[in-house]
């Protein structure tokens, strides 16, 4: 029987803004009405997706928001930690995420899958698979394992990616060159100008999370500019 495929929500995300509605453990912004009232202020704001973490936040924002909502499962904070297996991808599927954000470095995975392997369960389930990688060769070597889209989210975050402050655009160029998925411009993007310079260095869509949805950091930012 051939899986189920809903109509692709790609074409919508083209030169769009993406909004992460998500909170790191012990933030009080950590709960799930809270951070479905983030994922309807980004629809409200004119945001073409959202990005959340774990199935029970996934489920709640898919009934709340007519946008597509990406969803991942961070498991731990070391090694591969986003979307790790295909447990965690297919409970992702079931929660309603028309795409599967999941950790496609060369790093190891804690179930002995490959990433190929996630991308054909969550296919097999009618969902698209959302790549973050840190660098170009992860990035193409993704594509070439079937992912719909390649993010730049883990640059600065893995093993041979560059740590800066500003957003890797070099990784951005690098990436519209050479694959032909959509490229997804995430990691440190925090204005405006910034989000527009990904989609000129040749980004299809802009992911921005903290400068939005971070009270929490944003007040801490603020604090540390005002100590002597």
């Amino acid at each position: 029987m051939t899986p189920r495929r809903p109509a692709s929500p790609l074409a919508a995300l083209t030169g769009r803004l993406i909004v992460s509605c998500q909170a790191p453990p012990g933030d009080p912004m950590r709960d799930t009405g809270t951070l479905v009232r983030l994922a309807r202020s980004a629809q409200a704001g004119g945001a073409a997706a959202v990005r959340v973490n774990e199935p029970e936040v996934v489920a709640a924002t898919v009934a709340a928001v007519d946008l597509p909502v990406i969803g991942l499962w961070k498991d731990g904070d070391t090694g591969v930690y986003i979307t790790p297996t295909v447990r965690h991808a297919l409970a992702l599927v079931d929660a309603g995420a028309a795409i599967v954000a999941a950790d496609a470095t060369a790093r190891p995975r804690p179930d002995g899958s490959t990433f190929a392997d996630l991308v054909a369960a969550v296919h097999a389930g009618g969902g698209l698979v959302m790549a973050d990688v840190a660098t170009a060769d992860e990035g193409r070597e993704a594509a070439a394992q079937g992912a719909d889209l390649v993010s730049t989210t883990l640059s600065g975050y893995a093993p041979g990616s560059p740590r800066q402050t500003p957003p890797d655009l070099e990784l951005v160029a690098a990436l519209a060159r050479s694959v032909e998925v959509p490229v997804v411009a995430e990691g440190r993007i925090a204005t405006p100008e910034q989000a527009a310079a990904a989609l000129a260095a040749g980004a299809t869509s802009v992911v921005v999370g903290t400068a939005i949805t971070a009270p929490t950091a944003l007040t801490r930012l603020f604090a540390a500019g005002l100590t002597p």
